[in-house]
């Protein structure tokens, strides 16, 4: 992938000046926030798809193949790879039909619940998402762009704005072994 040339001065400092200029400066390091939090999924998510593009996989179709092959049995019911994934039910559902069409997952009956649907990993699934993450491994998540520490820091941040907007909660305390 190639690098674009630099732009001769950050466009969101340059944003930030403007809002503090127009007097919204209440507003200002909050706009700075999320506009520098949104440009940098874009990078992020162009070296994540350029690295996907050899396997014809884009990042929510390899998040499902990812998540079917993490579970023990390499199946999920549908409702399941909703929550997990956190997207609508209506994006998995055309998200596993694309897998499904192109064999790499099977749509089964749930074993236990007849309205229930079961998202089934196929070996030409497990192999297709085994090499793509190899590819993600090396391309992208081995170097994000930052230090460890810059990255550690980062997610921890991120993940208390993520706790504080209620999309997860603590893990309740297990109780002391007898």
């Amino acid at each position: 992938m190639t690098r674009p040339r630099p732009l001769p001065i950050d466009p969101l400092a340059e944003a930030k000046r403007q809002w503090l200029a127009h007097g919204w400066t209440d507003a200002a390091d909050g706009m700075a926030v999320v506009t520098s939090v949104m440009r940098a999924q874009q990078l992020l998510l162009a070296r994540v798809d350029s690295s996907l593009k050899p396997f014809s996989l884009s990042f929510a179709r390899y998040e499902m193949l990812r998540l079917l092959a993490f579970s023990r049995a390499g199946s999920l019911p549908l409702s399941s790879v909703v929550a997990r994934l956190q997207v609508h039910a209506t994006t998995v559902t055309s998200t596993a039909e694309r897998l499904v069409r192109d064999g790499l997952i099977l749509r089964e009956p749930h074993p236990y619940d007849g309205r229930a649907a079961l998202l089934v990993l196929t070996d030409a699934g497990r192999e297709l998402v085994e090499r793509a993450t190899e590819s993600l491994n090396t391309e992208v998540f081995a170097n994000p762009g930052m230090s460890r520490d810059d990255a550690a820091e980062l997610v921890a941040i991120v993940a208390r704005l993520r706790k504080d907007a209620g999309d997860f909660a603590d893990p309740r305390p297990q109780p002391e072994a007898l």
